[in-house]
């Protein structure tokens, strides 16, 4: 056995690491604004350096300009700009100009000094507002206020009235037992056997107490709750009709004897069978579109969403302009007094702590402004892309990929994917995220592309204007389409019918 023979060598590599101040602004990139304002708030209560402007500071807050009052400069990505070294000096600023755009924030053109004289107030050389910051300055700041509370469950507004119904004791617990065998969409979750097995074994309730309980919950807002399958809600509400209809009675027989015919679209043995011109069941089926089939559905537990657009886009002068949205998130700005109080030639623990708290102050405020930068490149990137959509609407979307975008404004697709994530833009027609510009694409027979965004626009509308007792089927709707020059299978026109939620042909049918 040769003995092992050591040796040193050298070799020469290159590795990619990335910075912590890398790390904090490609997070800020994939954030909401909601939760960007949550990030803010956090960083402010945890820094002292950083402050929220108020109203004296207003005139200094850098806005918005025209384009003719400042010369474009250069654009960098959030990679190149991130990427630039640290001042030498730990006191000079972030060396950060935002680039030109429709509306242009306009950059302090005074720079800190490498060295600071001592005794120098700190606003007298920088003032250490940003051009990210907006919004009202007097407004208190609350990260939770815009979250939307949950609304009265479907259990707790049953036993509200259950509480007011003077039920016995017994009927009480038994009443408790049912509503919480309730379901969101209103229907009884279990049959009346599990009910009456939940209750204590010593009171011998029989299925006819349950059952009487039962009706009279059935009773209770919203009509129809606790049914046990849509044909029993549906008479519920038809016998208890505030004021009874002509046509209650047909539809009562029709809900309890035919409701499978209904359901299928058979008019025509629904007419046989119950004796009805078309006129008639017409206006018995729409008595019976009327009512709520799942009761409970009214009342489910939701959580509203809002949503903060993070840009602007409006028309002015015939040239579509981006803008970001100010009102966003508060001012901030580092704070000159606490930023005076550091000192060169001091090493101790106080002026170590103000030292690394301004320096992440300025690391946070740049990557802040380089998140903003980044969104507004972008948005204005897929603008450019879409105005056939912003002039005409969704039949005129053009298709779009993020390697597209990414290409064009000279970023790394992964960023691309980040910023277009939660981040919202507020157009003459809507409110839209950034992901919804972005759309595959169709060969068209002149050779040219169509966008499945535009695709789906003309299903919807060649649905819309369908003859309600003759819907176009998806082949139908596939020779439409290509008699309009767009090539497209069959199966996909059913995947997009059915990704916007539009029944089949037989399930829209309708009589005439």
């Amino acid at each position: 056995m040769s003995g092992l023979k050591q040796s040193l060598q050298l070799k020469l590599g290159q590795q990619l690491t990335m910075t912590p101040q890398l790390q904090q602004a490609i997070r800020l990139l994939q954030l909401s604004t909601l939760d960007l304002q949550m990030e803010i708030q956090q960083v402010l209560d945890s820094n002292l350096m950083l402050e929220v402007a108020d109203d004296a500071d207003a005139g200094d807050e850098l806005g918005p300009l025209d384009d003719d009052s400042v010369d474009p400069v250069p654009e960098a990505t959030i990679e190149q700009r991130l990427a630039e070294p640290e001042p030498e000096s730990e006191y000079s600023d972030v060396d950060y100009e935002a680039p030109v755009t429709d509306y242009e924030t306009e950059a302090s053109t005074d720079s800190i000094p490498d060295e600071l004289p001592i005794d120098t107030d700190w606003d007298d050389i920088y003032d250490g507002s940003t051009a990210y910051s907006a919004g009202d300055p007097d407004d208190d700041f609350d990260p939770l206020e815009n979250q939307a509370e949950a609304g009265e469950s479907l259990q707790a507004h049953l036993l509200w009235q259950a509480n007011l119904s003077h039920f016995t004791e017994r009927d009480q617990a038994i009443a408790e037992a049912i509503i919480d065998a309730v379901q969101d969409d209103g229907y009884l979750g279990c049959p009346l056997e599990d009910i009456q097995a939940s209750l204590p074994e010593e009171w011998e309730v029989e299925l006819d107490e349950i059952e009487a309980v039962l009706t009279r919950i059935q009773r209770f807002d919203p009509l129809g709750v606790a049914a046990r399958n849509p044909r029993e809600a549906l008479l519920i509400q038809l016998k208890h009709l505030d004021q009874p209809s002509p046509w209650r009675d047909a539809a009562i027989k029709l809900v309890s004897q035919h409701l499978d015919l209904l359901v299928n679209r058979q008019y025509s043995q629904l007419m046989r069978k119950m004796k009805l011109t078309q006129e008639e069941l017409q206006a018995v089926i729409a008595l019976i579109q009327t009512l709520n089939p799942r009761p409970g559905s009214r009342l489910a537990e939701q959580r509203t969403e809002y949503v903060t657009p993070d840009v602007f886009v409006r028309k002015v002068q015939g040239v579509w302009r981006v803008e970001l949205n100010q009102d966003a998130a508060p001012r901030i700005r580092i704070n000159s007094y606490y930023a005076s109080l550091i000192r060169r030639a001091d090493n101790s623990a106080d002026n170590a702590t103000l030292r690394n708290h301004l320096q992440e102050a300025r690391w946070f405020i740049k990557s802040l402004r380089s998140r903003n930068d980044t969104l507004l490149k972008v948005a204005r990137c897929i603008v450019a892309h879409q105005q056939a959509f912003l002039e005409h609407g969704e039949e005129h979307m053009k298709p779009l990929v993020l390697r597209a975008v990414a290409e064009e404004v000279g970023m790394h697709e992964s960023t691309i994917s980040r910023i277009t994530t939660q981040k919202y833009m507020h157009t003459p027609r809507g409110t839209f995220e950034f992901k919804y510009f972005f759309s595959s694409h169709v060969m068209t027979v002149d050779g040219d592309e169509c966008s499945a965004t535009a695709i789906r626009a003309r299903i919807r509308r060649l649905i819309a204007a369908e003859d309600p007792a003759n819907p176009l089927s998806d082949s139908k709707l596939t020779e439409l389409l290509q008699d309009e020059g767009i090539n497209v299978a069959r199966r996909t026109v059913a995947k997009y019918r059915e990704a916007m939620a539009i029944a089949s042909s037989n399930e829209r049918k309708r009589l005439g």
